[in-house]
């Protein structure tokens, strides 16, 4: 097995050097930090938790127990690619190693919108915490657009000059981060006893309906997991550290995930009050907790998450286009790198003017950035469906060219393969209200411009 294993290795070796990129400068914490970052898992106890509730109530943490393992599944496919090619196109590339070069093109166009969609997201969250930290400092707010272009903008500059300053600066904001928001939460069970809260495990007034609409939602908080694998050409031994950072921050934030889950839904009901209401939870239980003064410095560190996670998207999305570049699917300027900082420059202000466009537009019409946040969220989740699960459809075919493929990793692919439907099939049906029934025919419509594109350039090539 180990020979196939490096015979694979030396076959892929052309995928992991796009022109320009500085090779093995990311550390294995570097690398783990660019997926951490992505999932940006400071923003789920402070948005996202509280809007799986609103659907899924005392059952918000069996939801998230279905998506993580639901994302572990999909984790294991991708980790498995992992160990035998390193690239910066991702999922796109794998995709492109078992599928029809059509269909590869698809995974290309879906998950680029999933990262730019995902950025403009949390931008939107940016401006959420930015205006709720502001106001309780100050009694004053700033105006939102302004906000997105500061929040993309240094973002898009960092991206720019430095990968490794990024993936550092990435780490370091989301450790704090998650570590107020554990205090808080361990100073709330000291304070309060291991008591048991019946409500949820007996799982009170909950359905089945309920639970299956939660899960669809809980994933958003686990998107961008996969991301570390953008970084292929640039990390040191990527065939061992990606692989690992992508279980690692499956495993890490889904035990993260559930713990804040159950744990606020029960800090909310000692507390009397409604979690799917709350503007800013973190804040109410560090209050029951006894560590008032932990409130806003949380908030400032679920803005400041949020941030991060702006910068890790454009980050992955900048090396997903400049793959999509230097295959042909989009202008060859975008395929290559900055000649001194060796980041994908042009790649990179590109994907952060998309980011940054949609925040703006939706801003300067007075569309709050909570509703910002679950809008492009949602979207988002349909670019990741589509090319979590082409992956795991492309894995086996890859395996069996390779004469690797063994019972395991296709009961894998399997079962992955049928999560994913079925969380496609959960934004579906029951038909959400406004704008958020929309979101299906704007992504379909995105996806047939796509290959649309991706006809006109086949075709345009083989008349050279």
């Amino acid at each position: 097995m180990e020979q196939n294993v490096a015979t694979l290795s030396e076959s892929a070796a052309p995928l992991t050097a796009p022109p320009g990129l500085r090779a093995n400068i990311l550390s294995p914490m570097e690398t783990l930090a660019q997926s951490i970052s992505t999932i940006a898992p400071t923003t789920t106890p402070t948005m996202t938790i509280p809007l799986v509730f609103v659907l899924a109530g005392n059952g918000t943490w069996l939801a998230y127990l279905f998506a993580t393992a639901t994302i572990l599944l999909i984790a294991l496919c991708i980790s498995r690619f992992a160990r035998y090619t390193s690239c910066s196109g991702s999922l796109y590339t794998y995709a492109t190693s078992g599928l029809p070069p059509a269909v590869s093109g698809i995974a290309a166009w879906a998950l680029l919108l999933a990262y730019i969609a995902t950025g403009a997201s949390v931008t939107g969250g940016f401006l959420h915490y930015a205006n709720v930290f502001l106001l309780s400092i100050s009694g004053k707010t700033a105006p939102t657009a302004l906000l997105a272009l500061l929040c993309v903008g240094v973002s898009t500059f960092i991206a720019y000059r430095d990968v490794q300053v990024s993936a550092r600066l990435m780490l370091w904001i989301e450790a704090i981060s998650v570590a107020l928001i554990s205090i808080v939460l361990a100073l709330l069970l000291w304070r309060n006893g291991l008591h048991i809260d019946h409500a949820q495990l007996h799982l009170q007034h909950v359905t089945p309906s309920a639970v299956r609409l939660g899960v669809v939602l809980s994933l958003f908080s686990f998107v961008g997991f996969e991301s570390a694998t953008t970084l292929g050409a640039e990390a040191i031994h990527p065939l061992r550290t990606i692989p690992r950072a992508v279980i690692q921050s499956a495993i890490f934030t889904g035990a993260f995930f559930i713990l804040c889950a159950y744990l606020e839904t029960f800090g909310m009901h000692t507390a009397h009050q409604n979690l799917g209401e709350s503007t800013a939870p973190m804040r109410t239980l560090a209050t029951l907790a006894g560590v008032n003064i932990l409130g806003p410095f949380i908030d400032f560190g679920a803005l400041v998450s949020m941030f991060a996670c702006t910068l890790a998207c454009i980050t992955a999305a900048a090396r997903v286009l400049m793959r999509m570049g230097h295959n042909g699917l989009v202008h060859n300027s975008l395929g290559t790198a900055h000649h001194k900082n060796a980041t994908p420059s042009s790649a990179v202000l590109v994907t952060g003017l998309l980011t940054a466009l949609p925040v703006c537009v939706l801003a300067l019409r007075g569309v709050a950035g909570t509703d910002i946040y679950g809008w492009m969220g949602s979207l988002a989740v349909y670019g990741f469906i589509t090319t979590y699960g082409l992956a795991a459809i492309a894995l086996p075919i890859y395996l069996k060219r390779n004469h690797t493929l063994t019972k395991a990793p296709l009961l894998i692919s399997i079962a992955a393969s049928a999560a994913m439907l079925l969380a496609l099939a959960g934004t579906l049906y029951p038909v959400p209200d406004r704008p958020y029934n929309w979101l299906p025919y704007v992504y379909l419509a995105y996806i047939l411009s796509g290959m649309a594109w991706f006809a006109i350039t086949t075709r345009r090539n083989q008349t050279i």
